[in-house]
């Protein structure tokens, strides 16, 4: 029997205190790999110290509710408990700009939007085209959303109003969670026909950071590209996977778009 086993069953079994905080040491590394993941399209005004306090709430959190008697595997379940529990914080907190969120919103709506006119994942230009800017304009767009918590972490609808959270169905399916959604097989399969329709750069870029688990360098090594610009591709990535799977549950708006005389469909933005 290793350590750690011991240590649940004297923790679970027997509610010895003393083996729940070495649970917490033995994990705390969790935090800090959680904590340098999401920190890559953060401004630098969050202390990585702060940020390892949030997931260190969010590792505790996992200690009390794991049952190992499950056969789940503890590190999946605590790596999302860890970083829901930091994405929550920064919320509450609301440390980005209003503008830079309603940003975002409207790239993903006019995404959406347009996949379902299309049928296909939209290119920047059609995109810019429905949101009424100039190309290099929604290029400043992405780059001004670069530095939010745009990744699969962030929910959306399913079609049935309930939510679920995109990276853990880019997790292995070998090792489920006890909060994996009850529709989860519709769901991968939903994301895995989106990821499919990137482009191949972002398609490889997607394939490497959330399954291989490389950092943005290593990414940038294999691509042969800079660091900064494979963080523009990943939010690029993700919100055009956020666009195509809300494009399956928000209604198109149809307007007259003057710009172009003709008819086209945009995006209803509050």
């Amino acid at each position: 029997m290793d350590n750690s086993t011991k240590l649940w069953r004297d923790f679970t079994k027997n509610g010895n205190r003393q083996a729940r905080e070495e649970l917490i040491i033995h994990y705390a590394p969790l935090v800090k790999y959680v904590v340098g993941r999401l920190a890559l399209g953060l401004p630098p005004s969050l202390q990585q110290e702060d940020l390892i306090g949030y997931g260190t709430v969010g590792l505790m959190e996992a200690v009390d509710r794991f049952d190992p008697e499950r056969g789940f595997k503890f590190e999946t379940f605590a790596m999302s408990r860890i970083r829901g529990q930091i994405i929550d914080t920064l919320r509450r907190l609301d440390w980005l700009p209003r503008s830079i969120h309603q940003k975002s919103k409207k790239i993903e709506k006019a995404i959406s939007v347009l996949c379902q006119m299309l049928g296909r994942l939209p290119t920047d230009e059609e995109v810019a085209n429905q949101l009424e800017i100039e190309i290099n304009q929604y290029h400043q767009w992405l780059r001004d959303t670069n530095c939010t918590v745009v990744s699969l972490d962030q929910p959306f609808a399913f079609s049935d109003g309930e939510y679920a959270d995109l990276y853990e169905s880019l997790e292995s399916t070998k090792l489920p969670t006890p909060t994996q959604h009850l529709d989860d097989k519709e769901l991968k399969a939903q994301l895995a026909e989106a990821i499919l329709s990137l482009p191949e750069r972002e398609r490889l870029m997607i394939s490497l950071y959330y399954n291989d688990e490389l950092t943005m360098k290593e990414i940038g090594e294999v691509l042969g590209i800079s660091e900064s610009r494979v963080s523009q591709l990943h939010t690029r990535a993700v919100l055009l996977l956020r666009g195509k799977m809300n494009s399956k549950t928000d209604p198109p708006t149809v307007i007259y778009n003057r710009k172009k005389s003709n008819v086209s469909v945009h995006a209803t933005i509050s």
